[in-house]
């Protein structure tokens, strides 16, 4: 009997790896140790790593808890703390407020959506095509020249930020009546037509 041999399976193309997710472990002594380049590092390296879009975690060394969350409000709370704040006030005592609210759920969801379609508005602005057209040079960017740029020297875009605007607070002002609708959500403290 003839012998039958299977012929040699192509070689299957192996779609590139994606890098695996990095995993910074929090010592007790409040260190941060890289377990990709069995270093220890700081916060500012840890913001680095957000700014250059770096997908990481950072657990406890000990509970293997996840404290990824923790480490980017230690971040955020250094940057508010220096010389140019995000947050006024007033918006952090509304962001409280919604803590333990029957909305606190939406309002995550909503600023999370808000921040991507500003994301998205800044990375047009950054587009190569406009900065080969000489709209501005993002070698030069600052907060102060961000805020110039939206207040007074763009009309149209100021407009669209305006709007932009407005339009979020509608939707947040329908959310508002919505709760109102069903007797078992309490209303928001502190923000106009609520109950007090």
């Amino acid at each position: 009997m003839p012998s039958h041999r299977r012929a040699a399976e192509p070689a299957t193309k192996e779609a590139p790896a994606t890098p695996a997710l990095r995993t910074l472990k929090k010592y007790p002594n409040r260190r941060l140790y890289d377990t990709r380049s069995s270093s220890y590092i700081t916060l500012a390296d840890v913001k680095q790593m957000v700014l250059g879009g770096e997908a990481f975690e950072v657990r406890d060394a000990k509970s293997g808890e996840d404290l990824t969350r923790s480490i980017l409000l230690q971040i955020i709370l250094e940057e508010e703390s220096g010389g140019v704040p995000m947050f006024t006030a007033q918006t952090l005592s509304q962001i409280i407020r919604f803590y333990g609210h029957a909305m606190q759920g939406v309002m995550g969801t909503l600023l999370e959506k808000n921040m991507s379609a500003f994301a998205e508005l800044q990375a047009q602005l950054l587009n190569p095509v406009n900065v080969a057209k000489g709209l501005y040079d993002p070698q030069h960017l600052s907060p102060e020249v961000w805020t110039q740029f939206m207040t007074g020297q763009a009309p149209a875009l100021q407009g669209i930020m305006d709007g932009y605007l407005a339009q979020s607070r509608s939707v947040f002002e329908k959310m508002q009546q919505a709760g109102s609708l069903f007797p078992g959500l309490p209303g928001m403290p502190g923000f106009p037509g609520a109950k007090k």
